[in-house]
Protein backbone atom coordinates (compact mmCIF):
# COMPACT_ATOMS: atom_id res chain seq x y z
CA UNK A 1 0.00 0.00 0.00
CA UNK A 2 0.97 3.33 -0.82
CA UNK A 3 1.13 5.80 1.98
CA UNK A 4 0.78 9.41 2.78
CA UNK A 5 3.52 11.24 5.19
CA UNK A 6 2.47 13.71 7.02
CA UNK A 7 4.91 15.91 4.94
CA UNK A 8 2.69 14.99 1.55
CA UNK A 9 -0.13 16.08 3.50
CA UNK A 10 1.10 19.49 4.58
CA UNK A 11 1.82 19.89 1.05
CA UNK A 12 -1.65 19.15 -0.07
CA UNK A 13 -3.10 21.30 2.91
CA UNK A 14 -0.93 24.35 1.54
CA UNK A 15 -2.04 23.84 -1.72
CA UNK A 16 -6.12 23.22 -1.31
CA UNK A 17 -6.70 25.30 2.34
CA UNK A 18 -7.79 28.12 2.63
CA UNK A 19 -10.70 27.95 0.28
CA UNK A 20 -13.30 31.07 1.36
CA UNK A 21 -11.45 32.21 4.59
CA UNK A 22 -11.13 35.58 3.71
CA UNK A 23 -12.77 38.02 6.31
CA UNK A 24 -16.74 37.93 6.55
CA UNK A 25 -18.76 40.47 8.03
CA UNK A 26 -20.57 39.09 11.61
CA UNK A 27 -24.19 39.44 9.91
CA UNK A 28 -23.09 37.06 7.19
CA UNK A 29 -22.16 34.60 9.15
CA UNK A 30 -25.10 31.93 11.10
CA UNK A 31 -25.40 31.95 14.99
CA UNK A 32 -23.02 28.47 14.79
CA UNK A 33 -20.59 30.58 12.51
CA UNK A 34 -21.34 29.56 8.77
CA UNK A 35 -20.85 31.97 6.12
CA UNK A 36 -24.67 31.91 4.95
CA UNK A 37 -23.37 32.16 1.44
CA UNK A 38 -23.44 29.77 -1.37
CA UNK A 39 -19.75 28.55 -2.91
CA UNK A 40 -18.96 30.56 -6.42
CA UNK A 41 -19.90 27.33 -8.07
CA UNK A 42 -22.85 26.70 -6.73
CA UNK A 43 -22.16 23.47 -5.38
CA UNK A 44 -22.41 24.75 -1.29
CA UNK A 45 -25.57 26.07 -1.50
CA UNK A 46 -26.70 28.89 1.08
CA UNK A 47 -27.44 28.15 4.41
CA UNK A 48 -31.16 26.82 4.30
CA UNK A 49 -31.92 26.29 8.11
CA UNK A 50 -34.33 24.33 9.89
CA UNK A 51 -36.69 21.86 7.49
CA UNK A 52 -39.15 19.45 9.39
CA UNK A 53 -39.84 15.85 8.65
CA UNK A 54 -42.92 15.28 6.47
CA UNK A 55 -45.91 14.86 8.18
CA UNK A 56 -46.34 11.73 10.39
CA UNK A 57 -43.04 10.92 11.52
CA UNK A 58 -42.49 9.83 15.33
CA UNK A 59 -39.84 8.29 17.46
CA UNK A 60 -39.81 4.63 16.02
CA UNK A 61 -40.30 5.18 12.72
CA UNK A 62 -37.41 5.33 10.32
CA UNK A 63 -36.33 8.71 9.80
CA UNK A 64 -35.13 8.46 5.92
CA UNK A 65 -39.07 7.83 5.08
CA UNK A 66 -39.71 11.53 6.13
CA UNK A 67 -37.02 13.50 4.98
CA UNK A 68 -38.38 15.77 2.04
CA UNK A 69 -35.27 14.69 -0.24
CA UNK A 70 -35.66 11.41 0.18
CA UNK A 71 -36.19 10.14 -3.33
CA UNK A 72 -32.88 12.38 -4.36
CA UNK A 73 -30.57 10.28 -6.92
CA UNK A 74 -27.01 10.77 -7.13
CA UNK A 75 -24.96 12.91 -9.02
CA UNK A 76 -22.08 11.21 -9.18
CA UNK A 77 -20.03 8.56 -7.97
CA UNK A 78 -16.32 8.02 -6.87
CA UNK A 79 -14.19 4.89 -7.11
CA UNK A 80 -11.03 3.65 -8.22
CA UNK A 81 -11.71 4.04 -11.83
CA UNK A 82 -11.88 8.02 -11.33
CA UNK A 83 -10.91 8.96 -7.59
CA UNK A 84 -8.21 11.40 -8.93
CA UNK A 85 -10.62 13.45 -10.97
CA UNK A 86 -12.43 14.60 -7.17
CA UNK A 87 -8.71 14.37 -5.09
CA UNK A 88 -8.50 18.09 -4.19
CA UNK A 89 -12.10 17.84 -2.60
CA UNK A 90 -10.95 14.26 -0.86
CA UNK A 91 -9.25 13.63 2.26
CA UNK A 92 -6.02 11.80 2.29
CA UNK A 93 -7.56 8.48 4.02
CA UNK A 94 -10.57 8.98 1.87
CA UNK A 95 -8.58 8.58 -0.93
CA UNK A 96 -6.99 5.58 0.06
CA UNK A 97 -10.04 4.33 1.09
CA UNK A 98 -11.19 4.45 -2.51
CA UNK A 99 -8.01 3.36 -3.77
CA UNK A 100 -7.43 0.16 -1.40
CA UNK A 101 -10.76 -1.18 -0.78
CA UNK A 102 -11.89 -2.96 -3.67
CA UNK A 103 -15.81 -2.04 -4.92
CA UNK A 104 -15.57 1.18 -2.25
CA UNK A 105 -18.00 3.81 -3.68
CA UNK A 106 -18.83 7.12 -2.51
CA UNK A 107 -22.32 8.48 -4.13
CA UNK A 108 -22.56 12.32 -3.84
CA UNK A 109 -25.79 13.42 -4.14
CA UNK A 110 -27.42 17.67 -3.86
CA UNK A 111 -26.12 19.25 -0.72
CA UNK A 112 -28.44 20.16 1.57
CA UNK A 113 -27.35 23.02 4.57
CA UNK A 114 -30.12 22.15 6.95
CA UNK A 115 -29.25 22.02 10.36
CA UNK A 116 -30.03 24.36 12.67
CA UNK A 117 -30.10 24.73 16.42
CA UNK A 118 -33.34 25.92 18.51
CA UNK A 119 -33.91 29.93 19.08
CA UNK A 120 -32.86 29.74 22.57
CA UNK A 121 -29.53 27.67 21.94
CA UNK A 122 -28.47 30.24 18.90
CA UNK A 123 -28.98 32.50 21.15
CA UNK A 124 -26.60 31.57 23.84
CA UNK A 125 -24.05 30.91 20.32
CA UNK A 126 -24.36 34.63 19.38
CA UNK A 127 -23.32 35.26 23.59
CA UNK A 128 -20.73 33.49 23.78
CA UNK A 129 -18.42 35.41 21.54
CA UNK A 130 -17.90 37.46 24.22
CA UNK A 131 -18.69 35.11 27.35
CA UNK A 132 -16.77 32.09 26.47
CA UNK A 133 -13.25 31.90 27.37
CA UNK A 134 -10.73 28.73 27.74
CA UNK A 135 -8.94 27.66 31.21
CA UNK A 136 -5.11 28.60 31.36
CA UNK A 137 -4.17 25.65 29.54
CA UNK A 138 -5.93 26.23 26.48
CA UNK A 139 -7.32 22.98 27.06
CA UNK A 140 -10.92 23.39 28.69
CA UNK A 141 -13.89 25.57 28.62
CA UNK A 142 -13.23 27.86 31.36
CA UNK A 143 -16.76 29.43 30.64
CA UNK A 144 -19.32 29.64 28.28
CA UNK A 145 -23.45 29.31 28.25
CA UNK A 146 -24.78 26.54 27.41
CA UNK A 147 -26.60 24.93 25.48
CA UNK A 148 -24.88 26.56 22.64
CA UNK A 149 -22.07 26.61 20.61
CA UNK A 150 -18.81 27.70 22.60
CA UNK A 151 -16.51 29.25 20.15
CA UNK A 152 -18.96 30.46 17.10
CA UNK A 153 -15.67 31.97 15.65
CA UNK A 154 -12.59 30.38 17.09
CA UNK A 155 -9.54 31.58 17.04
CA UNK A 156 -7.53 28.18 17.42
CA UNK A 157 -8.07 24.30 16.67
CA UNK A 158 -8.75 23.76 20.88
CA UNK A 159 -11.53 26.28 20.41
CA UNK A 160 -13.23 24.34 17.04
CA UNK A 161 -12.35 20.89 18.83
CA UNK A 162 -14.26 21.78 21.83
CA UNK A 163 -17.23 23.09 19.91
CA UNK A 164 -17.35 19.83 18.52
CA UNK A 165 -17.50 18.17 22.00
CA UNK A 166 -19.56 20.50 23.40
CA UNK A 167 -22.18 20.10 20.33
CA UNK A 168 -26.06 20.62 21.64
CA UNK A 169 -27.59 16.83 21.83
CA UNK A 170 -30.36 17.64 24.19
CA UNK A 171 -30.20 16.95 27.77
CA UNK A 172 -29.58 13.08 26.96
CA UNK A 173 -29.26 10.62 24.54
CA UNK A 174 -30.54 6.84 24.68
CA UNK A 175 -29.48 3.41 22.34
CA UNK A 176 -31.97 1.06 23.37
CA UNK A 177 -29.61 -1.40 22.05
CA UNK A 178 -26.40 -0.18 20.39
CA UNK A 179 -23.67 -2.60 18.00
CA UNK A 180 -20.15 -2.28 18.22
CA UNK A 181 -18.69 -4.10 15.64
CA UNK A 182 -15.21 -4.93 14.32
CA UNK A 183 -14.34 -6.75 11.51
CA UNK A 184 -12.82 -9.88 10.72
CA UNK A 185 -9.15 -10.60 10.96
CA UNK A 186 -7.38 -11.34 7.86
CA UNK A 187 -8.07 -14.74 6.67
CA UNK A 188 -11.05 -14.92 8.79
CA UNK A 189 -15.05 -14.45 8.90
CA UNK A 190 -15.03 -14.47 12.71
CA UNK A 191 -16.62 -10.23 13.31
CA UNK A 192 -16.72 -9.14 17.04
CA UNK A 193 -20.21 -8.16 17.55
CA UNK A 194 -20.90 -6.32 20.92
CA UNK A 195 -24.56 -5.20 21.44
CA UNK A 196 -24.98 -3.05 24.76
CA UNK A 197 -27.57 -0.61 26.40
CA UNK A 198 -26.33 2.68 26.69
CA UNK A 199 -26.77 6.41 27.82
CA UNK A 200 -25.39 9.63 27.52
CA UNK A 201 -26.35 12.55 29.68
CA UNK A 202 -25.67 15.85 28.96
CA UNK A 203 -26.69 18.31 32.33
CA UNK A 204 -25.60 21.56 30.31
CA UNK A 205 -27.86 20.82 27.62
CA UNK A 206 -31.32 21.67 29.95
CA UNK A 207 -32.64 24.74 27.63
CA UNK A 208 -31.90 27.75 29.56
CA UNK A 209 -28.72 29.68 30.64
CA UNK A 210 -25.80 27.05 31.99
CA UNK A 211 -22.56 27.97 33.46
CA UNK A 212 -20.00 24.52 33.53
CA UNK A 213 -20.54 26.53 37.29
CA UNK A 214 -24.23 25.53 37.29
CA UNK A 215 -24.14 22.15 36.57
CA UNK A 216 -21.38 21.11 38.60
CA UNK A 217 -18.47 21.16 35.98
CA UNK A 218 -20.11 18.03 35.08
CA UNK A 219 -20.16 18.17 31.14
CA UNK A 220 -20.96 14.66 30.10
CA UNK A 221 -22.14 11.43 32.08
CA UNK A 222 -22.01 7.70 29.80
CA UNK A 223 -23.24 4.57 30.99
CA UNK A 224 -23.11 1.60 28.64
CA UNK A 225 -23.55 -2.47 29.89
CA UNK A 226 -22.79 -5.44 27.70
CA UNK A 227 -24.85 -7.94 26.72
CA UNK A 228 -23.26 -10.14 23.75
CA UNK A 229 -21.10 -11.82 22.88
CA UNK A 230 -20.93 -14.09 26.04
CA UNK A 231 -17.35 -13.25 27.03
CA UNK A 232 -18.34 -9.29 27.68
CA UNK A 233 -22.25 -10.31 28.75
CA UNK A 234 -22.70 -8.18 31.98
CA UNK A 235 -19.55 -5.80 31.90
CA UNK A 236 -20.50 -2.19 32.31
CA UNK A 237 -18.81 0.91 32.62
CA UNK A 238 -20.02 4.79 34.22
CA UNK A 239 -17.52 7.31 32.85
CA UNK A 240 -17.90 11.41 33.95
CA UNK A 241 -15.91 13.81 31.61
CA UNK A 242 -15.51 17.68 33.34
CA UNK A 243 -14.93 20.42 32.27
CA UNK A 244 -12.17 21.40 34.79
CA UNK A 245 -10.32 18.37 35.33
CA UNK A 246 -9.78 14.62 34.16
CA UNK A 247 -12.49 12.06 33.40
CA UNK A 248 -13.98 9.73 35.67
CA UNK A 249 -14.37 5.78 34.76
CA UNK A 250 -15.77 3.25 37.20
CA UNK A 251 -15.61 -0.28 35.31
CA UNK A 252 -17.87 -3.72 36.35
CA UNK A 253 -16.45 -6.96 36.25
CA UNK A 254 -18.66 -9.68 36.49
CA UNK A 255 -16.15 -12.62 36.74
CA UNK A 256 -14.83 -10.67 39.81
CA UNK A 257 -18.46 -9.46 40.94
CA UNK A 258 -16.48 -6.13 41.76
CA UNK A 259 -16.09 -2.54 40.77
CA UNK A 260 -13.00 -0.87 39.76
CA UNK A 261 -12.00 2.64 39.20
CA UNK A 262 -10.02 2.58 35.87
CA UNK A 263 -8.08 6.28 35.94
CA UNK A 264 -6.26 4.91 32.98
CA UNK A 265 -8.90 4.62 30.91
CA UNK A 266 -8.37 7.36 28.80
CA UNK A 267 -6.45 8.30 26.05
CA UNK A 268 -5.01 5.64 23.71
CA UNK A 269 -5.96 2.81 26.22
CA UNK A 270 -7.42 0.27 24.09
CA UNK A 271 -10.96 -0.53 25.03
CA UNK A 272 -11.66 -3.77 26.64
CA UNK A 273 -12.82 -6.73 23.94
CA UNK A 274 -12.09 -5.22 20.65
CA UNK A 275 -8.71 -6.63 20.54
CA UNK A 276 -7.35 -3.15 20.36
CA UNK A 277 -8.85 -2.44 17.11
CA UNK A 278 -11.02 0.47 19.51
CA UNK A 279 -8.56 3.33 21.48
CA UNK A 280 -10.82 4.98 24.03
CA UNK A 281 -10.39 8.37 22.78
CA UNK A 282 -11.44 7.47 19.19
CA UNK A 283 -15.23 7.04 20.40
CA UNK A 284 -17.52 9.29 18.13
CA UNK A 285 -14.60 10.39 15.95
CA UNK A 286 -12.93 11.97 18.93
CA UNK A 287 -13.83 11.56 22.91
CA UNK A 288 -12.07 12.75 25.89
CA UNK A 289 -9.04 15.45 26.82
CA UNK A 290 -7.57 17.46 24.53
CA UNK A 291 -4.08 17.41 26.74
CA UNK A 292 -1.85 15.34 24.77
CA UNK A 293 -2.02 17.60 21.63
CA UNK A 294 -0.96 20.70 20.14
CA UNK A 295 -4.27 21.73 18.34
CA UNK A 296 -4.01 23.99 15.12
CA UNK A 297 -6.92 25.60 13.56
CA UNK A 298 -5.33 25.34 9.56
CA UNK A 299 -8.19 26.91 7.42
CA UNK A 300 -11.65 26.14 5.75
CA UNK A 301 -11.83 24.06 2.49
CA UNK A 302 -14.54 23.09 0.12
CA UNK A 303 -14.87 19.17 0.96
CA UNK A 304 -17.25 16.16 -0.47
CA UNK A 305 -17.86 14.47 3.44
CA UNK A 306 -21.00 12.35 4.55
CA UNK A 307 -24.42 14.13 5.14
CA UNK A 308 -27.70 13.38 5.61
CA UNK A 309 -26.93 9.74 5.71
CA UNK A 310 -30.39 8.10 6.85
CA UNK A 311 -29.21 5.00 5.27
CA UNK A 312 -26.88 4.50 8.27
CA UNK A 313 -30.10 4.91 10.60
CA UNK A 314 -32.03 1.82 8.93
CA UNK A 315 -32.51 0.22 12.73
CA UNK A 316 -34.64 -2.65 11.40
CA UNK A 317 -31.62 -3.62 8.30
CA UNK A 318 -29.84 -6.75 9.03
CA UNK A 319 -26.47 -6.24 10.21
CA UNK A 320 -24.18 -7.70 8.08
CA UNK A 321 -26.16 -6.58 5.18
CA UNK A 322 -24.67 -3.02 6.28
CA UNK A 323 -21.99 -4.01 7.92
CA UNK A 324 -20.03 -6.59 5.14
CA UNK A 325 -16.34 -7.53 5.50
CA UNK A 326 -14.62 -5.06 3.52
CA UNK A 327 -16.70 -2.14 4.90
CA UNK A 328 -19.72 -0.62 5.05
CA UNK A 329 -22.27 -0.64 2.35
CA UNK A 330 -22.18 2.00 -0.03
CA UNK A 331 -25.83 2.45 -0.55
CA UNK A 332 -25.85 3.57 3.15
CA UNK A 333 -23.94 6.47 3.19
CA UNK A 334 -24.59 9.42 1.30
CA UNK A 335 -22.02 11.92 0.68
CA UNK A 336 -22.50 15.71 -0.12
CA UNK A 337 -20.38 18.86 -0.89
CA UNK A 338 -19.40 21.20 2.19
CA UNK A 339 -17.66 23.70 3.47
CA UNK A 340 -15.46 22.55 6.58
CA UNK A 341 -13.02 24.05 9.32
CA UNK A 342 -9.51 21.55 9.27
CA UNK A 343 -8.22 20.83 12.66
CA UNK A 344 -4.92 19.49 13.25
CA UNK A 345 -3.71 17.71 16.45
CA UNK A 346 -0.07 16.92 16.35
CA UNK A 347 1.55 15.06 19.50
CA UNK A 348 3.42 17.39 21.78
CA UNK A 349 6.67 16.47 22.47
CA UNK A 350 6.62 15.49 26.22
CA UNK A 351 3.19 13.63 25.92
CA UNK A 352 2.62 9.76 24.74
CA UNK A 353 0.04 8.54 22.06
CA UNK A 354 0.01 5.61 19.46
CA UNK A 355 -0.85 8.64 16.88
CA UNK A 356 1.70 10.91 16.24
CA UNK A 357 -1.05 12.95 14.71
CA UNK A 358 -4.77 13.00 14.13
CA UNK A 359 -7.02 15.87 11.51
CA UNK A 360 -10.49 16.40 11.64
CA UNK A 361 -13.05 17.80 9.49
CA UNK A 362 -15.52 20.14 11.38
CA UNK A 363 -18.99 20.79 9.17
CA UNK A 364 -19.26 24.93 9.32
CA UNK A 365 -22.47 24.56 9.79
CA UNK A 366 -22.93 22.32 12.74
CA UNK A 367 -19.09 21.75 13.94
CA UNK A 368 -19.48 18.02 13.72
CA UNK A 369 -16.13 16.03 12.55
CA UNK A 370 -17.27 14.92 9.20
CA UNK A 371 -14.21 13.00 8.78
CA UNK A 372 -10.70 12.39 9.66
CA UNK A 373 -7.14 10.79 9.96
CA UNK A 374 -4.57 9.22 12.15
CA UNK A 375 -0.99 9.15 11.37
CA UNK A 376 1.17 6.63 12.88
CA UNK A 377 5.01 7.35 15.12
CA UNK A 378 6.22 7.46 11.48
CA UNK A 379 4.58 10.21 10.54
CA UNK A 380 2.35 7.31 7.95
CA UNK A 381 -1.22 7.83 7.29
CA UNK A 382 -2.91 4.99 9.64
CA UNK A 383 -6.55 5.26 10.12
CA UNK A 384 -9.19 6.95 8.51
CA UNK A 385 -12.51 7.43 9.90
CA UNK A 386 -16.15 9.25 9.10
CA UNK A 387 -19.37 10.01 11.03
CA UNK A 388 -22.95 9.68 9.74
CA UNK A 389 -24.96 13.07 10.81
CA UNK A 390 -28.33 13.95 9.98
CA UNK A 391 -31.13 16.35 11.37
CA UNK A 392 -32.37 15.35 14.43
CA UNK A 393 -35.95 16.29 14.95
CA UNK A 394 -35.90 15.55 18.57
CA UNK A 395 -33.96 18.44 19.19
CA UNK A 396 -35.94 20.62 16.29
CA UNK A 397 -33.14 20.39 13.52
CA UNK A 398 -29.78 20.32 15.41
CA UNK A 399 -28.04 17.59 13.47
CA UNK A 400 -25.70 14.96 14.92
CA UNK A 401 -23.71 12.22 13.95
CA UNK A 402 -23.59 9.18 16.46
CA UNK A 403 -22.69 6.10 14.26
CA UNK A 404 -19.30 6.49 12.70
CA UNK A 405 -16.50 3.93 11.56
CA UNK A 406 -12.79 3.89 11.59
CA UNK A 407 -10.78 1.87 9.13
CA UNK A 408 -7.46 0.79 9.67
CA UNK A 409 -5.42 1.32 6.66
CA UNK A 410 -2.81 -1.00 7.31
CA UNK A 411 -4.11 -4.25 8.52
CA UNK A 412 -7.04 -4.07 6.93
CA UNK A 413 -10.01 -4.66 9.53
CA UNK A 414 -12.73 -1.74 10.55
CA UNK A 415 -14.73 -0.85 13.49
CA UNK A 416 -17.83 0.49 13.75
CA UNK A 417 -19.45 1.89 16.72
CA UNK A 418 -22.67 4.11 18.32
CA UNK A 419 -24.76 2.40 15.89
CA UNK A 420 -28.71 0.98 15.72
CA UNK A 421 -28.38 -0.96 12.77
CA UNK A 422 -30.01 -4.51 13.20
CA UNK A 423 -31.03 -4.10 16.28
CA UNK A 424 -34.75 -3.27 15.92
CA UNK A 425 -35.55 0.31 17.67
CA UNK A 426 -33.73 3.53 16.87
CA UNK A 427 -31.48 5.78 18.96
CA UNK A 428 -33.03 7.99 20.68
CA UNK A 429 -32.21 12.40 21.33
CA UNK A 430 -34.22 13.84 24.52
CA UNK A 431 -34.92 17.85 24.19
CA UNK A 432 -35.83 17.26 27.97
CA UNK A 433 -35.77 14.17 30.33
CA UNK A 434 -36.84 13.29 33.96
CA UNK A 435 -36.31 9.77 33.81
CA UNK A 436 -33.21 8.98 36.53
CA UNK A 437 -30.78 7.86 34.28
CA UNK A 438 -30.72 11.00 33.14
CA UNK A 439 -29.18 12.82 36.17
CA UNK A 440 -25.40 13.07 37.54
CA UNK A 441 -25.87 10.38 40.13
CA UNK A 442 -26.61 7.78 38.14
CA UNK A 443 -23.51 8.14 36.63
CA UNK A 444 -21.90 6.88 39.82
CA UNK A 445 -19.48 4.01 40.71
CA UNK A 446 -23.08 3.26 43.02
CA UNK A 447 -24.67 2.68 40.09
CA UNK A 448 -22.42 -0.22 38.79
CA UNK A 449 -22.52 -1.75 42.40
CA UNK A 450 -26.96 -2.02 42.06
CA UNK A 451 -26.03 -3.65 38.33
CA UNK A 452 -23.98 -6.44 40.39
CA UNK A 453 -26.58 -7.22 43.02
CA UNK A 454 -29.49 -7.96 40.54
Amino acid sequence: MKKCSIGAVSAIAAALLLVGVTAVAADDLTPEGADRAASKDGAVPAYAGKQSPEPGWEYGKYRGDFWKHRNEKPLYSIDASNVDKYAEQLSPGQIQLVKQKKGYRMDVYPSHRECQLPDAVAQNSKANLTAAKLDSNGEMVQTAIFPGVPFPQPKNGAEAILNYLMRYRGEGLEWPQVVTSVSPRPGSSEWIDVISVATEYFPSGKLGKNTPKDVDQLAQGAYFQMNTPPALAGQAFVQRQFFNKDAETFYYFPGQRRVRRMPAYTHDAPAIGFENQYLIDEANMFYGSLDRFNWKLVGKREMIVPYNAFGMYKFKSKLHDVFRPDGIAGENRRYEVHRVWVVEATLKPSARHVASKKVFYLDEDSWLALTGEDYDAQGKLWKARESYPIPVWELGGACDNQPFVQYDLINGRYVTDQSSIGQGKDLHWFQQISDPRFKSDFYTAETLRSVSER
